[in-house]
Formats: structure tokens, sequence, C-alpha cells
């Protein structure tokens, strides 16, 4: 058993596209439409054959929004990405305007920041330091 598919719940998958190719990097795997909306992944171009990332069209679901809701507003984030070098990500990130609600911080074994994906999740970049 593996992990092939992990999901984000975003209210517009066109906004949330930009951000995940744009922004973050990452590369559109299947864009095939679903009745009113699109199955749409994205991959890591480190990882093509690697798990997609589904940009959920479902955040205006009463519960979804509410568990997004209170994910934000306690500051948890929806899920998190590993990367190589932290700082240097960070920077990039930054620079591209990505808006952090945490900057870096560092814990036993793990160097981490949050940021506002503009869909309404926070996400969690990390770099294991050990």
């Amino acid at each position: 058993m593996k992990i092939s598919l992990a999901s984000v719940s975003v209210a517009s998958q066109e906004e949330a596209l930009a951000f995940y190719t744009g922004k973050l990097g990452f590369i559109k795997k299947n864009d095939i439409p679903f009745g009113d909306a699109r199955w749409l992944t994205v991959i890591s171009p480190e990882d093509t054959n690697g798990p997609e990332l589904v940009l959920e069209p479902n955040a205006e679901y009463p519960a979804m929004k509410a568990l997004k809701e209170s994910l934000l507003k306690d500051g948890i984030p929806f899920t998190a990405f590993s990367v190589e070098d932290l700082d240097s990500e960070y920077r990039r990130l930054q620079e591209l305007g990505v808006k952090f609600t945490q900057e870096p911080a560092e814990s036993i074994g793990v160097k981490y920041a949050v940021f506002d994906d503009t869909c309404g999740n926070l996400i969690q970049i990390y770099q294991t330091t050990e």
C-alpha cells in the first residue's frame, strides 16, 4: 500500500491552480472535466511519478467549511510539504508574495514555517535536520 493522492479543499480551482503552480512550482498533471468541476491534480517536479495533490472543489460544503474555519482560527496547517532547504524556500516564496503566518522556527529534528495558500488553507513546509 502507498499514498498516491492527497487533497486540499479549494473554493476556486483556477485560483488554486495558479497558486500551486505559479508560486509553489508544482506541475499540473490531470485536468479532467468532472460534472461542474474538474479532476485537477498537481505533482512535484522533483517526483513526477510520486503522489498527486487534488485541488478539491469542496470548500463550500458545510462540514468542510467548518473544518477549514476551525483550522484557520487555531492556526493549524491543513497539510505539509517537505523541502530540502527551508530558509531558501522561505525566502523564495516571500519574494513571490506568499504570506506566512509562522516564520521559520525549529523544534527537535525539524525546521518549519506556515503560509496561507490563498485558498483558505494553512500549509506547513518543513525540513528535517537530523
